[in-house]
């Protein structure tokens, strides 16, 4: 830092301000300090800085998801990469496949590498082992999910809302007989969202076939032999309701094998890459992905910046996006 600092013809506190992401470093002088760290091949050493900084931050948080693959996961990993770079921090991010031990594993490792913060959208049913960490000084947030037996800042999405809203959207145009697809339904989006198809099909007047309720796929190949053997029986449906993305392709999939993507309605939960692209294209419920990483982000910033101020629950609106798919009529 002495070497950056004299070439750049600063000094050692400017240099230190700057790469501690102050801002109120003057604008030449940090592209001098950076010009010279450039040259000198000089990076911090953040974690070694947090020992001597007032405040003991590491300048990054962790970020920990259903699955970094999952086009969901991925566009809030992005929204949360871009909120902290602004602000100085890195992420650190790892996909939880919806098991608990898992969650615990890594959340752990994450607070080993001291975390100033965590988001986690989780995959245990019980989060009372963070009590500890937050009396040590660990900020949390909970994204997507809201977490249990623990008291943390939390943004969710309406799904139940937006499962009614499917529901109703396929009832206007005069099904009556819609399949349910979903995700395990010990998952707590999986739940909301069955438990809002239920209430959308009494709302509609609709009577609920259970024989046309698929829930609990291990694999896509499970959704598409389920689709195949559902229009093989007696009990065919005339739309479908898939209450998830991954489950959503895996039965688009199967209706274009059976030739039946023009016959059959479906409305898809969370947004799939290129669903407009598709003949038809997809109608599906979305959530608003930028402004759930945005509100998380800030919350999680807040906490780390000192505000203790109560627990906030925010719940961002889904959105129905006709396309098409949602708009087949049932064939007489």
């Amino acid at each position: 830092m002495r070497e950056v600092a004299a070439l750049s013809g600063t000094s050692l506190k400017t240099v230190s301000r700057v790469f501690n992401g102050v801002s109120t470093v003057d604008e030449d002088l940090s592209r001098r300090v950076k010009a010279a760290a450039r040259k000198l091949n000089y990076t911090p050493n953040m974690t070694a800085g947090s020992l001597r900084r007032k405040n003991g931050q590491t300048k990054t948080i962790g970020l920990l998801l259903e699955d970094i693959s999952n086009p969901f996961s991925s566009a809030l990993h992005r929204v949360f990469e871009n909120y902290a770079r602004e602000r100085g921090f890195i992420v650190l991010a790892g996909s939880l496949d919806e098991d608990a031990d898992r969650e615990r594993d890594l959340v752990s490792l994450f607070i080993s590498r001291r975390v100033d913060g965590l988001i986690i959208a989780p995959a245990g049913s019980d989060h009372g082992y963070l009590k500890p960490e937050v009396q040590a000084g660990t900020k949390f947030g909970f994204i997507d999910r809201p977490p249990m037996n623990f008291s943390a800042d939390s943004v969710v999405s309406t799904n139940r809302e937006g499962s009614r809203r499917a529901v109703a959207h396929l009832a206007s145009f005069g099904h009556t007989r819609i399949a349910y697809f979903g995700d395990q339904p010990s998952i707590y989006t999986a739940s909301e969202r069955y438990q809002g198809f239920v209430e959308g099909m009494k709302q509609a007047k609709i009577s609920l076939d259970k024989k046309l309720v698929f829930q609990g796929f291990d694999s896509p190949e499970e959704v598409r032999a389920s689709v195949v053997a559902m229009f093989e029986s007696s009990n065919a449906p005339t739309a479908i309701y898939a209450s998830q993305n991954l489950v959503t392709l895996a039965v688009i999939q199967a209706l274009r094998e059976m030739k039946r993507e023009k016959k059959i309605a479906l409305v898809g939960f969370d947004h799939i890459p290129a669903a407009e692209l598709l003949t038809p294209a997809i109608t599906l419920i979305t959530q608003d992905i930028a402004a759930m990483g945005q509100h998380s982000a800030q919350l999680l910033f807040n906490r780390i910046e000192g505000f203790e101020g109560a627990v906030v629950q925010d719940v961002i609106p889904t959105s129905l996006v006709v396309r098409g798919s949602g708009e087949i009529r049932p064939t007489r």
